[in-house]
Parts: C-alpha cells; structure tokens; sequence
C-alpha cells in the first residue's frame, strides 16, 4: 500500500478536524443543516428543476502538502418523493452497490459486524474502478458511521482507513502494490454525505475530500489528468447514481 509522506498527512488530518467541525455545527441546526439550500433560495429552486450543484473548496493553499495534493469537493441534489430512510437504506445496502453505483464500484461488502441489520456504525470494503486517460483499481476499507437530527434529517462519515492500488485485477496475477510499487493515486478519502428531507423529496450534499501525489516531473502525462479530474468526476458520479437510484 502507497504511504502519503508523513507531512502531507498530517495536513490533511488538520484540513479533516476543520471541516468536520463544521459540519458537526451544522447537524446540530435544523435551518443550515445543508449549506445553501434555503426555503426560497436560487439554489433550491435550481435543485428542484433537477439541476446538481458542484463545487469546489478546496483552499489555493496547499501549505504542509509537498509531494502531495488535496482535494475538496461538495455536491449537492434533490430527489423529489424520496424519504431520509429510503436513502440509508440505499447507502447501507453496500452489497448492493455494485448494482447501483457500476461501473465504479465492481465490488463492495460490510466487513464487520455481520449481524442481520446493518447497524449506524459498520467497516466497509470496495474494489472501485476509475478511469481518465488510464484505468486504475483500488480496494479500499472505510470506516462508515450514520447519524441524525431527527426523522428528517440525517448524516453520514466515511473515512478511509485503507487504500490499495492493485495490479492485474481479475486474473490469476492479481496482487496489491507494495509501496515503491503504487503511483500513489489515491492515499486517503474521507465521505460525508448530509441529507434533509422537505419540500415533498429530499435533498442530499455530499462532500470527499482526498489525498493524492502530487504531479511528478517526467509523469505528468499520466498522473496529471487523473489527480485533477478524477476528484470531481468521482463524486458527480457518485451523487448521479444515488439520485438514479432512489427515483427508480
């Protein structure tokens, strides 16, 4: 498994404590539970004509991060006739997730506890596939916990405890990376996804927020496109297959 450089770890636990302080603020609130989604504002009615608001947070700065990069991102939709329980529902179905979140994620299991319901705190495993100019496939372990306000409002955090690149996957040659071996693509993501049910569907945010390499000199053809885009494509995806998936 890839190791970020010690430095470049820390800065992104200190960036992670910051925002997931905010959020804890904003879980306690019923008026901002959700950034930017007011009774009347232009951003609800964009979301309620179907729209999905991306945007990108992540600071100009990245002090403390040599040899390494961090990305920000935050989405946002609303799912019209669709309940806070019908979306854990779908999120707690991780064995499901291949069915609803293909072609990314090609495999996906709870690894612990293996009682018959899921429960609001799990580990999860994910074999998922991305592709820009290259195809990359990581297993990933997170560490899953849901939370809530009330019936109508809810939140999850997904961080990321272990990240393999692998080699090969699906042939008799299949193996993890070693650490001089990985290009690093992906050293750790962290998942938060805020969900407020109103106005006869639910509205949903999801936030990631990752630790890539950072662009090498002579490998910039390779890395370059798939640490720039991918953050963002990943989650726009992510957040499209929820939707699709809970209006069907």
């Amino acid at each position: 498994m890839s190791e970020a450089p010690a430095a470049a770890t820390a800065a992104f636990n200190a960036y992670v404590s910051k925002v997931e302080s905010r959020l804890a603020e904003q879980h306690r609130s019923w008026n901002g539970f959700l950034v930017s989604v007011g009774s009347s504002s232009e951003t609800t009615l964009r979301l309620q004509r179907g729209e999905l608001i991306i945007e990108q947070l992540t600071q100009a700065s990245q002090a403390g991060l040599r040899g390494a990069m961090l990305h920000h991102w935050r989405g946002t939709a609303f799912v019209s006739g669709v309940t806070a329980v019908e979306f854990e529902r779908l999120m707690k179905n991780v064995s499901a997730y291949p069915q609803h979140f293909s072609p990314q994620v090609m495999k996906a299991r709870v690894l612990s506890p293996h009682d018959d319901g899921i429960p609001d705190h799990f580990t999860a495993s994910m074999r998922v596939r991305q592709h820009h100019v290259i195809t990359v496939v990581m297993d990933s372990t997170y560490d899953v916990t849901f939370g809530r306000l009330d019936a109508r409002h809810g939140y999850s955090i997904s961080r990321s405890t272990r990240i393999s690149e692998i080699d090969s996957p699906g042939t008799p040659h299949e193996r993890a990376l070693s650490d001089g071996e990985a290009h690093g693509f992906l050293w750790r993501q962290n998942i938060y996804w805020s969900y407020e049910e109103r106005d006869g569907g639910l509205y949903m945010q999801i936030e990631s927020i990752s630790l890539t390499r950072a662009i090498p000199t002579g490998l910039g053809w390779i890395v370059r496109p798939y640490v720039e885009s991918v953050p963002r494509e990943s989650l726009e995806f992510t957040l499209r297959a929820a939707c699709t998936a809970l209006a069907s």
